[in-house]
Order: C-alpha cells, then structure tokens, then sequence
C-alpha cells in the first residue's frame, strides 16, 4: 500500500523552468531535468485513496494511484507497463496536458495535489530512453481500416486498430504526419523528436501513413498556411475501398471577429501562424510565413493556443506583444461556485506568460485600424464590466477604450466545428447543433461504416481527450468488423469528467 503520512512529509514540487534569457534564444523544452529523488518524494505524496478521485478528472482513467506507488517503490518498469495499459501517448499528455486529473486530486481539498503530471511525464522519458517496443498483433483480421487524419485521436485510434490485428492507413493532407501535435503545438512545448520516435513504434508495428494526401478537395474555408495537399483521393473510392472510415479530422474552422478593418494585411488565424512557424522549424519553410519579428503583436484570446502564440513571437523577437481576453481575470483560489472535485477555474502563470508581454482581462476588439495602406497599425479596444460571468453578459463600460499598437493581430478566440465542404460534404455526414459530425453510442456517423471521433464530433477540447476519444472508437470498429473486441472502451461520445 501507499505511505500513509506521504503527504504530511512531503511538499509539492515542480520542476525548475530554464532561465528565461536562455530559453527565448532557442526552441527547446523549457524544464530542467527533475531528480530521481525528488520524483520518488513526490510519488510518495499520493495517498492511494480508497475512492480515487484523480481517475474521474482523467478521462483516460489512468491508473494514477498504481503507478505512482510503483515509482515511490522504485519499479519504474512496471509503472510504465501501467501507465500504457491506459495511454497510449503518455509521452505528449505528460507534455501538453493541463491534468485535470490534478484538479480532482483529493489531497488538493485541502493541500497542494500530488504532481500526477510530472511523475507521468517522468515515467514516459523513462520509457522513451530505450525506444518504444512495437506491440505487434498475434492475428491479422484482414480488415482494412482508413483513419483521416493524423492528430492524437487519430493516432490513438490508429494504434489500437493496428493493434488488433487490422491493416491501418492514416491519411493526412498536411506535409508530415502529427496533425496538431506536429503543427499547432510549438515546440518548446513538445519537440518534435518525441513525435517521431512514437510514429516509429506504429510503423514498427504495421500502421501505414500517407502524408500530404486529401480526401475530397481541401476547403477553403481555412486558409493561410493551410496550403493544398499534393495528392487528392475521392472519398466514395475511399469508402469503398475499406472496410471501415475513421474521421478524426479534427475541429480546424477557427472562430473569426468580424469587425471593421478584418481584411487589413497583418491579421492571421493563431493556427496558421503556429503552422507557419512549425514548418520552418521542420525545414520546410525557409523562413515563416507569417513573422512577429520587430513587430507590436496583440493576441486576441486568452487560452493555451493564445499562449502558444504568445510562446512563439517571444522567440521571433517581437518588439511588444499583448495578449487580451474577453472574460474578466480567475481568482486566485477556487471560489464556491468552482468547488472540487471539478476542474479549478483559477488564474495561472505559463512559461510562456513567465517570459514577458502584457495580459489584459474584461475586454473586447471593436475595430483594427489601417496606416492608409491596407496594413494593420493598431487595434481599438474596450474595456467590460469585470462583474460578468460568460461573454453573453459582457457589457462595455461606457467611455472607456484604448488603441493598441499593432502590426501583426492573431486569432486565437478557438474553433468552430470541422471543415463542412470536401471529405464531410461529399459523404453527405450529418452534423449536430453545434456543427460539429453527429455520431451515435458507437461513435458511427449517419453512413455505416463511417465513424468520427475526438475534436471532430466531441468539439474542440484537449489532447488527452482526443486519445481517449480515439481508443474508444477504435473498440466500436473492432466490434463492427469482427463481431467482438478486446479493446478497452473508456468513453462514449459525448461524455465528460471533471473539466
């Protein structure tokens, strides 16, 4: 059993973030490395609950308890064995993921919660030291599987089906595979070497990937670093050729803000930006499509791609940069309305908010302001009511506003739904009320034989629920193709945690 007086000996502990003057000069993972000691300590903080609320906050329901006591007893093989007999990437949600989990933490009613997200984190670098081993199917079912789209719901999906014994292609219209993880995550966040290494294990064990490949026309409703695949396949030659579809396309239509001046040169979607600024990385680019350098960057949106963004034009070497939300500041603390063992809905500090810029609360963009020749030169804002709750209730306050210097304005105000022409529209897939695909209890969309899952038909939301998403989807189209499975099946659509 766990120690019992674990947490009464132990404090919390994160590890140390590099200097910031080092770390804006390059593109590398921010955090220094983490002593083993420090690690056992504070896996030994968890308490082995007798009702252990962190599984309810993860939607992978990770055996959270389990391998933190088998990092606190130094078994860091078996710990890795239980951390992948739930996630399949450990290694990306140990990077990107908020830990919900942490927020349903039962320490944290009334301490600091166990550090489950770095002890995950530590457990996948110990695995990744020596290489993946590939979990190789004992029979093949002869079934033949397409998965569009390369994201972490579709890789997930992809390697459980691969698993069971299915010949799996993943199709992906951008340049490399990765979706999300590749292009709209930076790199200092996740490098790109951890990507890689986890698409050799699936290679290894059979999964095939087709980049640079659309099924049906790209839409034009994402535009910018979004650029035409080289390769189109009809979807119809498609369904027929398989004997099940996955969609796991991701939601890529991002929210706009119509308002005076939108179409000045100087504007773009966060999306394209991050892309633009992944491909040059990758050497794909000579240099980035769209570039804060020397520039007064104002990022519209407060969440992680707002700070992704905000991550990125530090290290192009921005002349300022200010980053405005609509909602008014988090507390510091949860409030009553905010209680655990629900997600806390309290005001935090990212490396990349540690590294400089501006963060402004209770506002709203009303118009960008041209220099006379169709470029951005400013933003004109106002100032709300802190007392609202959502961006329904905002109200201006009266004579209060102010004008920004800009020359480069990212949309970071998130995503809509997934595109509706080319693959959706030539399928005919119905969508739901909130536009995004409309899936039954066995993730199948209206065409049988079709499924869709993570951002797609869930909406916009995190990596560890597009795995999760993923897993369980690719247990319903075992079930439909062999009659059975031995797929775990975590979810079903439309579910939540905690968050």
């Amino acid at each position: 059993m766990a120690d019992p007086r674990g947490f009464m000996n132990y404090k919390r502990e994160n590890p140390t973030r590099r200097p910031v003057k080092e770390r804006l000069h390059d593109w590398h993972e921010v955090y220094l490395d983490f002593p083993q000691a420090k690690l056992i300590q504070q896996a030994t903080r968890c308490m082995d609950c007798g009702i252990p609320f962190c599984h309810e906050g993860c939607p992978l329901a990770n055996l959270i308890p389990e391998w933190n006591d088998l990092v606190r007893q130094g078994h860091m093989s078996k710990a890795i064995d239980r951390l992948h007999a739930t996630n399949n990437f450990p290694d990306f949600t140990g990077r990107v993921c908020p830990a919900p989990c942490e927020g349903s933490c039962v320490l944290g009613i009334s301490d600091d919660p166990v550090a489950i997200k770095q002890i995950e984190y530590e457990i996948a670098k110990a695995a990744a030291k020596n290489g993946f081993e590939p979990v190789l199917a004992s029979i093949k079912t002869g079934k033949k599987i397409a998965v569009i789209g390369s994201g972490p719901a579709g890789l997930a999906c992809a390697q459980q089906l691969t698993r069971a014994g299915h010949d799996v292609t993943v199709f992906e219209r951008a340049e490399k595979i990765g979706g999300l993880l590749r292009y709209g995550i930076p790199e200092f966040k996740l490098e790109k070497q951890v990507l890689d290494q986890r698409l050799a294990q699936m290679e290894a064990e059979g999964t095939v990937f087709v980049a640079n490949t659309s099924i049906g026309d790209i839409t034009d409703e994402v535009k910018g670093a979004a650029s035409r695949a080289a390769r189109v396949i009809s979807p119809k030659s498609l369904h027929d050729d398989f004997d099940a579809v996955v969609l796991a396309i991701g939601s890529t239509k991002p929210r706009d803000l119509n308002i005076e001046g939108r179409d000045l040169d100087g504007i773009a979607f966060a999306m394209d930006y991050l892309k633009s600024a992944n491909l040059t990385l990758e050497g794909l680019l000579p240099k980035p499509l769209i570039t804060a350098e020397g520039k007064d960057v104002v990022i519209i949106g407060g969440g992680d791609t707002g700070a992704d963004c905000l991550g990125t034009v530090h290290r192009q070497g921005a002349n300022s940069v200010t980053q405005l939300e609509i909602l008014p500041q988090p507390p510091k603390e949860r409030q009553s309305n905010n209680p655990w063992p629900t997600w806390p809905r309290i005001f935090r500090i990212s490396s990349a908010h540690e590294e400089g810029g501006k963060q402004m609360f209770a506002v709203t963009t009303k118009r960008f302001i041209t220099d006379g020749n169709h470029k951005l030169s400013g933003i004109e804002i106002e100032f709300l009511n802190e007392d609202h709750v959502d961006k329904t209730a905002a109200t201006p306050t009266e004579g209060k506003s102010a004008v920004l210097p800009a020359q480069l304005a990212l949309l970071a105000m998130g995503f809509t739904g997934p595109e509706q022409n080319g693959l959706v529209g030539a399928l005919k897939i119905k969508l739901n009320e909130r536009a995004n695909i409309a899936v039954d209890s066995d993730f199948m969309t209206n065409i049988d034989g079709v499924f869709a899952c993570g951002d797609a038909s869930r909406g916009q939301s995190l990596v560890v629920w597009a795995i999760a998403e993923g897993r369980a989807c690719a247990a319903k189209v075992d079930t439909y193709l062999t009659g059975r499975t031995y797929l775990p099946q975590p979810l079903i659509p439309g579910q939540s945690a905690l968050v």
